[in-house]
């Protein structure tokens, strides 16, 4: 069996979210923590290897470590990154972060590190774009976490609308893991039953979905302002990428991807439905978006791309 190896850089509530997530199931033999305060980084590494003896997976190391492991690994998940206050957008928290990836981006490529990088911290894909700008690694070697989480919850919150398993639920958050998102409801289904049949029954509103749209976007702030940061779900969005990845198997996820041409748009990561395989991210789903949703999607990436750009020449 191949020994996998993850680096996590930046343990905090999200970072150790993502470990404990991947060490409950199996996904690596090998972790190593990074964080500025090495301290954080080896206290969450004991505090991870107590699990061993009861956990039934294959035993793993867990470690604190430095950017030199990241010469051999198979992945690197990064988290590092100042948290969002409550009531700030993740735009807002733009120039701090972008600060933050360019050093740690510039540790990175001077290992020769040859594998992929994970990226959710925020504002998500305008770190990820900085991070490749960098680095000049294969842009299907980068990505994001993208809307994977905002996709999760929408379809726990039109499960709890229409009574049904968020698991039969074809609908997804596209463009930026932000305010500017949008809901492709043309392309969305239960089952193979499309939404607009739901509506022709008076199952549910458009207005209603307009709402629970609001509500996957507000619900980070909600979770914020209660408990001061939004970790678990996202812990489980980067376990869940990590084992598409590993499987190989070409599965399509909500991911940051690189965009070069689809939807009309280029030269910028953004959330999309993407396969996923052991190289990455292999190829763009293109939805048959309708003329609205298309509208609300390049409004959405012009955000995203004149903040890179904004961003860019600040840092460059």
């Amino acid at each position: 069996m191949k020994i996998r190896k993850i680096v996590l850089v930046g343990c905090g509530a999200v970072g150790t979210s993502f470990i404990y997530s991947a060490i409950n199931q199996g996904l690596a033999q090998e972790y190593v923590l990074i964080d500025i305060f090495k301290d954080s980084a080896e206290g969450n590494a004991l505090d991870l290897s107590d699990c061993q003896a009861l956990l039934s997976e294959t035993f793993v190391s867990i470690k604190a470590g430095d950017y030199k492991d990241c010469k051999d690994a198979d992945i690197i998940v990064i988290t590092a990154g100042r948290p969002q206050k409550p009531n700030e957008t993740r735009i807002d928290m733009v120039v701090d972060n972008a600060l933050i990836i360019k050093k740690i981006a510039l540790e990175i490529k001077k290992t020769g590190f040859k594998g992929i990088t994970i990226i959710a911290s925020n504002p998500v894909d305008i770190i990820t774009a900085i991070y490749q700008k960098i680095t000049g690694f294969d842009v299907h070697k980068v990505l994001s976490s993208g809307t994977l989480l905002d996709s999760s919850r929408l379809r726990y919150l039109i499960s709890t609308k229409l009574d049904v398993n968020p698991k039969s639920i074809s609908a997804y958050v596209m463009g930026e893991h932000g305010d500017s998102s949008m809901v492709p409801w043309s392309c969305s289904s239960i089952m193979g039953k499309s939404m607009s049949e739901y509506i022709k029954e008076g199952k549910v509103t458009s207005k209603e979905l307009d709402n629970i749209h609001q509500q996957t976007v507000d619900r980070a702030y909600q979770i914020i302002k209660l408990k001061k940061s939004s970790h678990y779900g996202i812990g489980v969005s980067l376990a869940l990428i990590v084992k598409t990845i590993i499987n190989g198997q070409n599965e399509i996820l909500m991911i940051g991807a690189y965009l070069q041409g689809e939807y009309g748009e280029t030269g910028f990561y953004n959330g999309v439905p993407a396969v996923i395989n052991e190289h990455g991210w292999d190829r763009i789903v293109t939805l048959p978006l309708n003329k609205e949703e298309q509208e609300k999607f390049a409004k959405s990436c012009q955000i995203v791309k004149s903040t890179v750009d904004d961003v860019w020449n600040k840092i460059k």
